[in-house]
Order: C-alpha cells, then sequence, then structure tokens
C-alpha cells in the first residue's frame, strides 16, 4: 500500500521521460525516449490514489490491472509489477512505448481532473524495462491441461500475439504464419525503430514461442496455404485472422503516379523492415538528402513518415492535413516531437494535384485552402474548401499517410464475406467470421486502428476460440 497520505500524493507532480535531444536525434534511428529511472517511477507511481473503482482498468482494451501494478512498484516489487500486466497483456514493452493512453486509461485517471493524470504507459514500460534481463532467465510454464486442439492464426500482428498466448495458456496447440521474414506485423515494419526498438518485438515474440506458441514466417496464407488446406491437412480445429490493413489508401489527384511519390507503408517497411537506411541495404529507398518532402495525412504514421524523412536526410519536411491540429488523430506526444525535429505543418491544406517535370519526377504540389464546416460521421469539423484560395509547394518527394484498407489476399477464401470497405463480417460479439470455425481481429475487421486495440481483439477472439473448441 501507499504509504504517503492521499492530499501529499495530489502534490507530486508529473514525472517527464528524458529523451535524446532533437538535433542529436534527427541524425540517428535510435530510441528517442530514454525511460524512467528507477527513482522517477518510484516516485511517479506514488502519485496513483489506488482508486477502488479503476476507471483506468475499464477503459484499457485489455483491461491491464493498472493500480495493482503500480503498487507493486511502489512496493519496490518491479517483477511483481510487470506480472499483474503479463496477466493481462504479454506485451508490456510495446505498448508502454506505442499505445495512446492519453486517450484510454490516462484519459480516465481522476488525477487528470485537476491536474495531469499518472503517466501509466511509462510506468508499464518502466515494469517491463527494468526486469528484462530476470525474464530472459525465465520459462512461463503452462498449467492447462493440453486440449490435443490446434489453432492456426493468420498473421503475427499484435492482434494474434495477444490471441496466440491466451490460447497457449489455456492447452492448445497453436502455430502463428507470417507471410514477412520476421514476427511482429505492423510492430516491425510499421513503427520506426526510434519510436520501438526491434529488439523489444523480438523479446515479446521469444517469450510467446517460450509458451510453446510455433511460428513460421515467408507463408501467405490464401496463396502458399489455403484455409482449407489448414483444416483438411494441417488438422487445424479453429483459425484466428489477424492480417492487419495493408492495403495503403491513395489521394486519387493527378500526377499520383509521379517519381519520388511514396506510400507510407512502402516507405516504411523498406526503412524498418528492410533497413533501407543503411549503406548496404537490399531495398534502398530514393536518395532524401537535401530534398523538399511532403507528408500527406494527421495520424501518427504520417508523423513516423515525416520523422522518418528527417533521418533520411531531407532538408525540409511538411505536414499537408486538411483540418486543424485539434482533429489530428496523431499522439500528442509524437506531433511534439516532429514539431521540435524541425516537421513544418501546413494545417487546413488539401492537395489537388501532384506536378512534374518533363522526365517525370515530382517537383511541386498545388494546394487549396480549407475551413472547418459541420462535423462529418467521425466527428470531426468537416473540410471545405476556400475558393480561389489555391497556391504551389516546391517539393521533391512526397508520402501517403492517410490510412490503410484491409489485407486483399484472404478475399478469394471461399466463405468469407467482406464490408464495402474490404473488411472482414464478423459476429460481433464472438469474432467468429462468415465461415464456422474461423474468426478475426483487429485491423482486418475495424480498418486500421491501434495496436491496444487489436490486442483487445485478439483477447476476446481467444476466448470464443476456446469455447468453439469446447463444443467441436
Amino acid at each position: 500500500m501507499n504509504e504517503i497520505p492521499l492530499k501529499d500524493r495530489m502534490k507530486i507532480p508529473r514525472h517527464t521521460m528524458g529523451a535524446q535531444a532533437p538535433e542529436v536525434r534527427v541524425g540517428n534511428f535510435k530510441e528517442v525516449n530514454l525511460g524512467y529511472s528507477p527513482e522517477m517511477a518510484l516516485e511517479e507511481a506514488q502519485r496513483c490514489l489506488e482508486c477502488k473503482d479503476a476507471p483506468c482498468s475499464q477503459s484499457c482494451p485489455v483491461h491491464v490491472r493498472i493500480p495493482q501494478f503500480i503498487t507493486r512498484i511502489v512496493a519496490g516489487d518491479n517483477l511483481g509489477a510487470v506480472d499483474t500486466i503479463l496477466q493481462d497483456n504479454l506485451l508490456p514493452a510495446v505498448c508502454g512505448r506505442v499505445c495512446p493512453q492519453e486517450t484510454l486509461c490516462e484519459s480516465k485517471c481522476v488525477l487528470g481532473k485537476k491536474g495531469k493524470p499518472v503517466a501509466i504507459g511509462n510506468l508499464e514500460r518502466f515494469s517491463a524495462d527494468s526486469t528484462a534481463e530476470i525474464r530472459k532467465e525465465r520459462v512461463e510454464k503452462v498449467t492447462a491441461k493440453p486440449t490435443g486442439k490446434k489453432v492456426a492464426l493468420i498473421g503475427s500482428g499484435p492482434a494474434s500475439l495477444a490471441c496466440a498466448g491466451d490460447l497457449a495458456r489455456m492447452g492448445n496447440e497453436v502455430t502463428v504464419y507470417e507471410a514477412l521474414h520476421a514476427y511482429g506485423g505492423v510492430l516491425v515494419f510499421g513503427i520506426p525503430e526510434f519510436r520501438l526498438p526491434k529488439s523489444i518485438v523480438e523479446f515479446e515474440v521469444r517469450s510467446l514461442q517460450q509458451l510453446g506458441v510455433r511460428f513460421e514466417k515467408n507463408v501467405i496464407i490464401g496463396k502458399t496455404i489455403t484455409i482449407n488446406e489448414l483444416f483438411k491437412d494441417y488438422g487445424v480445429s479453429a483459425i484466428f485472422i489477424g492480417a492487419g490493413a495493408g492495403l495503403p489508401n491513395f489521394l486519387g489527384i493527378p500526377g499520383e503516379e509521379l517519381i519520388g511519390i511514396y506510400s507510407a507503408n512502402e516507405l516504411l517497411t523498406r526503412v524498418n523492415l528492410m533497413k533501407a537506411y543503411q549503406k548496404e541495404a537490399i531495398t534502398p529507398v530514393l536518395d532524401f538528402k537535401g530534398k523538399a518532402v511532403a507528408v500527406f495525412g494527421g495520424g501518427n504514421t504520417a508523423m513516423d513518415s515525416a520523422r522518418t524523412a528527417l533521418r533520411m536526410g531531407a532538408a525540409k519536411v511538411y505536414i499537408i492535413y486538411r483540418r486543424t491540429a485539434e482533429e489530428m488523430p496523431a499522439r500528442r506526444e509524437e506531433v511534439v516531437h516532429a514539431e521540435e525535429e524541425g516537421v513544418e505543418f501546413a494545417f487546413l491544406a488539401s492537395p489537388l494535384e501532384f506536378i512534374g517535370d518533363d522526365k517525370g519526377w515530382l517537383k511541386s504540389v498545388r494546394l487549396q485552402c480549407m475551413e472547418l464546416g459541420e462535423p462529418d460521421a467521425s466527428g470531426r469539423r468537416r473540410p471545405v474548401v476556400i475558393e480561389g484560395s489555391e497556391y504551389v509547394l516546391d517539393i521533391n518527394m512526397a508520402v501517403i499517410a492517410i490510412g490503410n484498407g484491409a489485407n486483399p489476399l484472404l478475399r478469394d477464401s471461399p466463405g468469407l464475406e467482406f464490408t464495402n470497405r474490404y473488411t472482414l463480417e464478423v459476429n460481433p460479439e464472438t469474432l467468429e467470421t462468415t465461415t464456422p470455425g474461423v474468426f478475426a481481429g483487429g485491423d482486418i475487421v475495424t480498418g486500421g486502428a491501434t495496436v491496444i486495440s487489436a490486442m483487445g481483439a485478439g483477447r476476446r477472439a481467444a476466448r470464443s476460440i476456446n469455447q468453439y473448441l469446447l463444443s467441436h
């Protein structure tokens, strides 16, 4: 228990995590945030009011027992803290870095009503990082009796990883199939090293392997192996589809085929997964050095793309967004880091046309000024054109980061039905698709969303799959 009186806890200021200086970090791909020291973590944990109804936990998609793990930090039991988290979240080092806590758990913190909420994400990261060496040396034992049932998971992103962990703990034989040559899905190809070191993802995957989860890479379900073959030839009793949203959206304006225009998916995959920033990279990207780059979009992927362009040597990087800063869906921390690093923001601007030279290279973009009108279906005010407000911005490269559609590889699978957005149709309660025994969750169902929401779906699906296996 926290022995500091309640009124004194409320006076402790929130501890800001240290970070590389902006002028230093733009020249490397090392992690920007430096983490808490033990002293900082203890003082931050002492701010927790230990609310009995735990509104923070209720707003977490995987329902981490937040007051309980923070109480263990106060007691000096960091291993107990991470073990508490691991009961509900097998990826604490990942979520402590990339989860949007400000809109989930921290948004419900009682301290946030009159001041700043407890830094729950930073404490989760500390719990995971401070115990990593101990966790490397131990192997979690599955206590459930083996069911003898095989479950195949398609994709190795956060939804599948969360689902795999729960299914393995329930005694099932679990195999995860990944189309790429590395495990982690969007965690390895979509999120830059400076936000989420890939060694952390590898560590969390190893933890699942120690639970008995098998991983198979370079296997494209729907091409290499079909869903029907998994059932008929591989002895699988149930399948979970966590293939993500891997199909990039484009602007649909003239000139989008010009040389120098990337989808954010391609740029980030080449840089994050294929290490295009290294001189010996097998799949390089165009030379960014000295170039002016425009990134279109306002989410975390846009921030990642802009900050990556700076680290690749761009002289100037713009974020072009058709609403204002208040409507941007990106995490506030990512926006602040981008601003600190020199990214320039052009708000209330919408692209009309890319303009190229006579050799097909991008040289500029024609933009149009906008103003905000009435709210649209998303609840955000709709951008409205200001007539006669067009202008041209000189750029050499562009990155389109306006979201993704569902992975299309499974569209030919018999029995599966898709929405008009090409996401999978599922039972909203059980997450079972229109094919019996096949379940799905994460971005393949919702479209592009957060890591933690995908993990929440993976855990829900695991419970449904286990019930399905018990009755079949």
